[in-house]
This record gives structure tokens, sequence and C-alpha cells, in this order.
């Protein structure tokens, strides 16, 4: 196979090639499916239910119990991520009501999550289709266009404390509960059915051990998954030499392979974000189970060669915060000032 690749020539040869490479792995196993369903949702929710007797003996313990079930948190919303891509069961069917399953402990609304998603999909790393299911990233001729209002925003946003701390609560329990206005109709359904899934079990379980207890074990598990999930999805598309093109130069291949991080976790980070690391080959084929993507990478020298990040690199995308086409990398605010100063620099 990679001779094979390595002699081709032209876009759609390659893309020939690459789907005959990626369509090996597309095949979900449905035992490995159902045994990830087990291996995860029985864990969380027998540390919930720990969680809560916990109570009783410390709150410290009950929070020390928060890290190991926001954990299987975040593998739970990777098996509905994988519904959403239709990759995780046969079954367009079995998809999407694992996917909503899934979705609703999570607190994300499946079908309208789903769509937004799609759209990142179809248009990350193009900087003329931003601004749907993906960070906010301006460029830097877009930043100092920009009036001094929406720079401050945009400096608000782009704060590590807004942005890591503070805007997974936002999204979490404010956006994907009421949504937008530009929703259609049809996703915008998953919401209201999602918060009437939520409203009935929050209601049973509130009913069954008090409403203090729930908040004091739903609410730290729940900050501890958004917080990590809103970090690895920065670091999946914000770090040193990641790919941004415009439309007339963008094409898909190399928005998966350069545009997306391969996030080179330790063995047990890699189990609990269910190999989402390997994110150059979800953008290449979002129809591979999470189960066999790390088969996929170790299998072919091909995407070996993409762009790798460890845990220790990956707290130096901090402090990224605008395209610079000139130079086509990302830069941080500081850069920028130097850049101003001394123009000579950007040549």
């Amino acid at each position: 196979m990679e001779k094979e690749i390595s002699g081709v020539s032209g876009l759609d040869t390659k893309k020939t090639a690459w789907r005959r490479i990626v369509q090996h792995y597309e095949k979900p196993q449905i035992s490995r499916s159902v045994w990830q369903l087990v291996n995860t949702l029985v864990p969380y929710f027998t540390l919930w239910w720990l969680m809560y007797l916990s109570l009783d003996i410390s709150y410290w313990l009950t929070l020390a119990l928060t890290i190991p079930a926001g954990g299987f948190l975040i593998r739970v919303f990777v098996i509905s991520h994988d519904c959403g891509h239709r990759s995780f069961f046969k079954k367009v069917s079995t998809n999407n009501v694992w996917g909503a399953i899934t979705g609703t402990i999570a607190l994300v609304p499946f079908s309208y999550w789903r769509r937004d998603h799609a759209q990142h999909h179809a248009s990350s790393g193009n900087l003329d289709q931003r601004g749907v299911g993906d960070i906010w990233t301006l460029t830097v001729d877009e930043y100092l266009a920009s009036p001094l209002k929406k720079r401050m925003l945009y400096r608000l946003y782009r704060n590590p404390i807004v942005m890591f701390l503070l805007g997974p609560i936002f999204v979490f329990l404010v956006l994907y509960r009421i949504g937008d206005h530009s929703t259609p109709r049809t996703d915008m359904g998953s919401v209201w059915k999602t918060n009437l899934a939520l409203a009935v079990v929050i209601g049973a379980v509130a009913w069954f051990m008090g409403i203090k207890a729930f908040l004091l074990i739903q609410l730290p598990i729940a900050y501890f998954a958004a917080v990590t999930g809103v970090w690895l999805f920065y670091v999946q598309h914000q770090f040193e030499g990641v790919y941004w093109e415009r439309t007339g130069s963008w094409d898909y291949l190399s928005q998966a392979i350069e545009g997306s991080s391969y996030y080179h976790l330790p063995r047990f980070l890699q189990w609990f974000t269910a190999s989402i690391g390997f994110h150059h080959i979800h953008h290449l084929s979002p129809r591979i189970p999470n189960y066999m993507l790390e088969k996929c990478h170790r299998d072919n020298e091909l995407f070996q060669r993409a762009n790798q990040i460890n845990l220790l690199k990956s707290f130096e995308s901090v402090r990224f915060k605008l395209w610079d086409e000139k130079r086509q990398k990302l830069v941080s605010f500081g850069e920028l000032r130097y850049i101003l100063r001394n123009p000579a620099a950007a040549a």
C-alpha cells in the first residue's frame, strides 16, 4: 500500500489510493461496539452511585471520584460522536438511537450537535468557511481591520480562562439547552427532546436523593468532562504547523492530514478519550470507529507523518490566537505586536 501511495501523482489518484486504505477500517464490529458501551456505561453509573454513597463520608472523596467518572463521561460523548458519523453501528437507526441516548447522558442534543459537527468536517481548515462547529479564529489582517469592540470581544473569547474554564459551562449548560436561531426545526427538536429527557431523569433522581445531592455529584462530573472535551477539540486544530487555506487552494485530504493533529497521549488517557487523539485519521475518514483509529495509524506509514503533539507540547498551543496568512502559521498577540513594530520580520 505504502509503495502504491508514494508512486501516485495527482490529487484524484491519491484520493483513490487513500480511500482504498481507509475503507478497510470503516466497518464497525458489533461485538466491539457493544463491549465499548458496556465498559463505558457500567463503570460510569457505578462511579456515579459510589459518589452518592461517598456524600455521607466526605465530599472530598466525592470530588476525587469526579475525575474517573468524568473520564468515562468523555468516552460516553465519543460514542455519541461516532454514532453521529454512523460509524459505531452498521444500521443508521441503531446509530441514531444510541447516539441520542449517549448524547443525552453527555448533555448534548444529538441531531443538533451532529449538524454543526458535519459542517466542521466539511470546512475544517478552510478560511472562507469558518464559523460553524469550530474555534473562532481570525486572521491577522481581519483582526487589525476589526473595530475595537470586536477586537476586545475576540481577546476575551481567546482568553484561556474564558475558553477553557468558563466557555464549557456556556456551551453544555446554556447553548445546548437553547440552540440558536439558524437551527432547522428538525434539529431544534433534538434540543427540546433532550431537555425533556433530562428533565424527566433529573426529576426522578432528585426525587430519590434530593436535588442538592444530585447537583453535588453531576455538576463536577459534567464540568470536568466539558473542560476536557473543549481542550481536546482545541488542540486538535490549533497547533504548530496546522493547515489553513482559502477555498481555491483548500483540499479535503490536506486538511485532514495536516489540519488535524495526532495527539499522542499516555495509554490510559488514550483509552479514556477513546482514541480521539488520532484526529488526523478521523478527519480523513469519519466512518472509522474510534476503536479502529489506532490500528489504521499503526498499519500505514502515511498517517504517521501527521503533525504529532504530546501532552506537554500541547500546552504551547494556548498561546496561539491568530492566523498569519503571509507566514502561513498561527501567532500569538505578542508575536503580532513584534511584527507590527518590526515589519521586516514579517517578510
